[in-house]
């Protein structure tokens, strides 16, 4: 389907008659400029492209990045806005052809589409990151070219004559483009290509060849030009431009650089009046779901709709449902949306069918449809959620409908069921675009400068992910400070050289990656609509644009996201089934268990979806969730939006009786009475705008739209002017007009949809409910879908063993690839740790592990290696680990185990004869202490069965006064305090003005730790290095939330305790 706008220009029609000033002024229009995103041969994202073009005064320029279009939605929008006109193509390598490219540019919508098949083609043949198409393949695409070949040293006749042949047919023309970047030793090539194309009687045409688009970013293309070739900037040479020429120059300068010849000036003008499609008119349609015959798109919705209704509220259907659904599917009918609906629900009926856990979120669940379909599993009606956040007539979009799905191998079934359903040439994964983040800047930018290897991992540890710079003036102070504090000498050319690029080529864009689930889909081939590319995962595809493109340019996209929890709940549920023999459905338990919701207020929430964070467990004992609501409320309270709101703390001091329940207004009170007048959802913020300023449903979206955008400081300044319109109108004092524009912008900052609150908060109560009544089963299932969540292994097997769950060490009789529940007689179930969690062990060396295992027990260690093609570090690390103890005839001590392997080892050829001879270990062979194998299960298997490594240095930590965390929130509030214990977790929310929180684990639980902004800088160095650490400070405790106030932190002084010097074996 086309989109909007009328064209500037017709094709055939004289620019000059449309604008003027353009012929007066200019009569010069750019065809070869590249953005960033030709991945290192340009410096500028698309929109600073259009930006200075207009500041240039170019009525319109052509973008064409190396094989692809990923940039040009974005430049389309950017164009648009500015009022320059945007000449969309791509330059696309030539196979065999010496280096030469053909830079196209497309006339038409059937251009785009043949453009766009011949890009796929070609990144389907790609060879080094580069696309290259054959002559025979253009021959089959090409359509409404305009065609531009470089005219440098390597053009021929040959060459020209081929594409002429192939273009001439086919409604394209053939151009060579001549750029003069005032470089003497180019001067006699471009004179002889000039010939060459007089010759084969091809015209020409002038451009500026633009890589940059000031002069100031030279040093910044050379740096990436490096990054290409694998050089240095000592060592590029040659490879670097001599000048900035290359840059976009004014137009009147290039007129000034060909007035020798005005005719190839007078040829861009030519092209321009050509070269007409823009992103507005893609010929997108999303499919049409096949219906049993007599049926429509309209009726079987309907069918699908009332039937699922009636599972879902009993039949007769309650009045309130019946007339919710019935306005939902006049909206979906009238918006031509059935197809959608239909095609949506049949993924979900497909993960149905598979046994697949499958759950609708985000503002699906504001649809009593979706709800009926088993799309989403919380009940809109009941909730009195909102339908128009998710759908409206006024709304210009497609709705937005996300499944959660188990990650790993169920999701991946369910998204080869689309791309098997549709076509793969009908259906691929949006993109993700990978930018470069500080450390890799420094990085890169550090190799670009030859800095040694030491000096790039000194200097790229400043910034680890707890940073946030940004790239104002204070952040590149802030990086100059960083530098400085590592111990650099800041006046030194290479290091200030590093300061001055870094914040340029940060945030650029740095290769193409998939999104986590987002999927295309569309009637006829969608390769003809954008290209598609091989994605890095086999079986997968990727189109060239992102979510956002694709939104913006009308592209329907489903997501398919992968949770890691569902992945949890689905390995849990057979395990309970097996070995307690209790059948678990998620959909029916019990609705507000006292002894979950017991575990959820004490904050004993370690592994549990959504509610285990720092911030979260802070804030459990505070509002002590009873109901499922309240749950809701909780996921989405600590979030952006209601935190820089301000509206977290009255909503708790309101809900402990501490402060009284008021309105802004009382026209507010039914939106806002559920949480106790604060708003703390987005639904409830667009319905305050309609209550309060007279929003339509369709303004109320354009405020949901403007507070998830990340430049919405202009769209913002515009709707709180409506706001305060609207307001004054209803007779709302200033003071609330205040209130009510100071909660709402807050929400810019993300604030929470209560549909998708509801949701999480489902799979939070069922998470919850299986760790407090199954917790072996839990963790098994845990640590079966790690990684996930937010703790490590180590930290959920802790925290599984204070609850009293046995956990079993990794044995190379009994454990399987994954974890496994051992039971016995009259005694809850045992967790065996799984071969997966020994480093370095191959998947296929743990598969054939049980393989033959089944097939016959291992006799004893020779017998083992007989049978398991080991490599040498996965049977060592097996025996350091104490995995192979229950062989028969097996040394019961670790490191005579790893004798016994090692002299295997050495007689190899006895081995392959089938014979293995083994030298006993020498009589003096020191057993490993207890410390010493907690030490190495950390190192192989990042965790352990036995105790944690703080249990080990209890005895000295006592005699130092340190107090272990169990007893830490018993010390009264304000008291100085001393503790130590293992970091397990470092955050510095964008929310918490720069404050950072540590969480430290010793083998009595958890205690957190609150630093300020000038002690995360005073003590970053042993923030980013020590793991083991000793806190002093004092303790803060609100509400039975215990934190300590840092005053002193050092690196764990192991000199008093039982820590042996580090030993290192093979």
């Amino acid at each position: 389907m086309g989109f909007g706008s009328e064209l500037p220009l017709r094709v055939g029609e004289n620019i000059a008659k449309v604008w003027p000033h353009v012929a007066d002024q200019t009569g010069y229009f750019e065809l070869r400029a590249r953005s960033a995103f030709s991945f290192l041969e340009g410096t500028a994202e698309p929109e600073r492209v259009a930006e200075r073009a207009a500041e240039l005064g170019y009525p319109a320029l052509a973008l064409a990045d190396l094989g692809g279009v990923y940039g040009l939605p974005r430049f389309h929008q950017a164009t648009q806005k500015l009022g320059v006109r945007g000449m969309l193509g791509a330059e696309i390598g030539l196979e065999g052809a010496e280096g030469h490219s053909l830079l196209i540019l497309v006339e038409s919508a059937k251009g785009w589409a043949a453009l766009s098949r011949l890009i796929t083609e070609g990144q389907a043949n790609r060879t080094k990151s580069l696309c290259q198409v054959r002559w025979d393949q253009v021959e089959e695409n090409v359509r409404d070219w305009t065609v531009l070949i470089r005219g440098d040293a390597r053009l021929s006749t040959a060459l020209l004559d081929r594409a002429k042949g192939i273009l001439a047919p086919r409604s394209s023309q053939l151009w060579v483009d001549v750029s003069r970047s005032l470089d003497r030793s180019v001067e006699r090539s471009t004179r002889r290509a000039i010939a060459i194309a007089e010759e084969a009687r091809v015209p020409v045409v002038a451009t500026g060849d633009v890589r940059i688009v000031e002069n100031h970013d030279r040093p910044l293309l050379d740096a990436l030009t490096c990054l290409k070739h694998k050089k240095t900037l000592d060592t590029a040479g040659q490879l670097l431009l001599r000048n900035a020429e290359f840059s976009l120059q004014r137009p009147g300068r290039m007129i000034e650089r060909f007035a020798d010849h005005p005719e190839w000036i007078k040829a861009t003008q030519t092209i321009a009046e050509r070269v007409q499609f823009t992103l507005d008119q893609l010929e997108y349609r999303f499919p049409q779901f096949p219906v049993p015959p007599g049926e429509t798109q309209a009726s079987h919705l309907r069918s699908l709709t009332w039937r699922g209704a009636r599972q879902r509220y009993g039949s007769p259907l309650p009045d309130r449902a019946r007339r919710q659904i019935e306005h939902e599917l006049t909206v979906i009918e009238k918006l031509d949306l059935c197809g959608y609906f239909l095609i949506v629900q049949d993924i979900a009926d497909f993960a149905r069918r598979e046994q697949i856990l499958c759950q609708g979120r985000g503002s699906a669940a504001n649809s009593a449809v979706c709800y009926a379909l088993g799309i989403t599993a919380v009940d809109p009606v009941g909730m009195e959620l909102l339908f128009e956040r998710f759908l409206s007539e006024e709304r210009g979009e497609w709705p937005d409908i996300d499944l959660d799905l188990p990650s790993g191998d169920q999701r991946e079934r369910t998204i080869q069921y689309v791309f098997q359903r549709y076509g793969r040439h009908n259906a691929a994964m949006t993109a993700n675009v990978i930018t470069y983040r500080m450390k890799m800047a420094v990085r890169e930018i550090g190799k670009v400068l030859g800095l040694p290897p030491d000096v790039i991992n000194r200097l790229s540890k400043e910034f680890e992910r707890l940073d946030h710079p940004d790239q104002s003036e204070n952040g590149e102070q802030s990086l100059q400070q960083r530098i400085q504090a590592a111990g650099f000498d800041i006046a030194s050319p290479r290091i200030q050289a590093l300061i001055d690029l870094i914040p340029s080529i940060h945030g650029l864009p740095r290769h193409l990656g998939q999104h986590s689930g987002g999927i295309v889909i569309a009637a006829g081939r969608l390769d003809e609509v954008v290209p598609i590319e091989p994605a890095s995962m086999n079986g997968r595809s990727v189109v060239q644009w992102d979510k956002e493109d694709c939104a913006d340019l009308g592209i329907i996209k489903i997501d398919l996201l992968g949770l890691g929890m569902l992945s949890a709940l689905e390995n849990t549920i057979p395990l309970i089934r097996q070995h307690e023999g209790i059948e678990i459905d998620l959909a029916h338990l019990p609705a507000n268990d006292p002894k979950t919701y017991a575990m959820i207020q004490r904050a004993d929430t370690i592994g549990v979806f959504q509610i285990e964070s720092r911030a979260q467990m802070a804030t459990l004992p505070r509002l002590k969730p009873k109901t499922f609501y309240d749950l809701v409320v909780e996921i989405a309270i600590i979030r952006p939006g209601p935190i820089v709101g301000q509206m977290v703390h009255p909503y708790l001091n309101r809900r402990a009786g501490r402060e009284p329940v008021t309105y802004p207004h009382p026209s507010l009170e039914p939106i806002l009475k559920r949480t106790l007048g604060v708003p703390i959802f987005q639904e409830q913020l667009l319905r305050i705008a309609m209550t309060a300023a007279g929003f339509t449903g369709g303004e109320a979206e354009e405020l949901r739209r403007a507070m998830g955008f990340k430049r919405s400081t202009e769209r913002m300044k515009h709707i709180e002017e409506r706001l305060r319109s609207g307001m004054t109108q209803n007779g709302f004092p200033l003071d609330v007009q205040d209130n009510v524009v100071h909660q709402i912008t807050s929400f810019a900052l993300y604030g929470f949809p209560e549909s998708h609150s509801a949701s999480f908060a489902l799979i939070a109560y069922a998470s919850s409910y299986l760790k407090c009544h199954h917790p072996a089963a839990f963790l098994c299932g845990l640590l079966n879908a790690w990684p996930m969540g937010f703790y490590s292994p180590a930290t959920l097997i802790q925290d599984a063993q204070r609850h009293g769950v046995t956990v079993l060490p990794i044995d190379i009789t009994q454990s399987e690839w994954d974890c496994t529940l051992e039971s016995e007689s009259c005694r809850p179930p045992s967790v065996r740790i799984g071969l997966r969690f020994v480093t370095g062990l191959r998947t296929e060396s743990g598969y054939a592990i049980e393989a033959e295992r089944a097939e016959q027990p291992f006799l004893d260690l020779p017998d083992l290696v007989r049978r398991i093609p080991f490599r040498r570090p996965e049977i060592e690390a097996l025996a350091e680990l104490g995995a192979l103890v229950h062989l028969k005839e097996s040394p019961q001590d670790r490191r005579a185990a790893l004798w016994q392997v090692a002299s295997i080892e050495r007689d190899r050829s006895s081995l392959f004869a089938g014979h293995v001879e083994q030298s006993p270990p020498p009589q003096a062979l020191e057993k490993l202490s207890q410390l010493e194998e907690t030490l190495v299960d950390y190192r192989l298997a990042g965790l352990t069965t036995g105790p944690q490594i703080m249990k080990h240095l209890r005895e000295a930590l006592d005699q130092r006064g340190f107090a272990p965390a169990q007893k830490i929130p018993f010390i009264p509030n304000h008291q100085w305090v001393r503790t130590a214990g293992h970091v397990i977790v470092r955050q510095r929310p964008g929310s918490a003005k720069g404050f950072l929180f540590l969480t430290l684990e010793d083998e009595t639980g958890l205690t957190n730790v609150v630093l300020t902004p000038r002690q995360s800088e005073q003590f970053r160095k042993v923030l980013l290095s020590s793991k083991l650490v000793e806190v002093q400070g004092k303790i803060q405790n609100v509400d039975q939330v215990v934190h300590i106030r840092l005053r002193h932190l050092a690196p764990l002084d192991l000199s008093a305790s039982p820590l042996p010097p580090v030993r290192n074996f093979r």
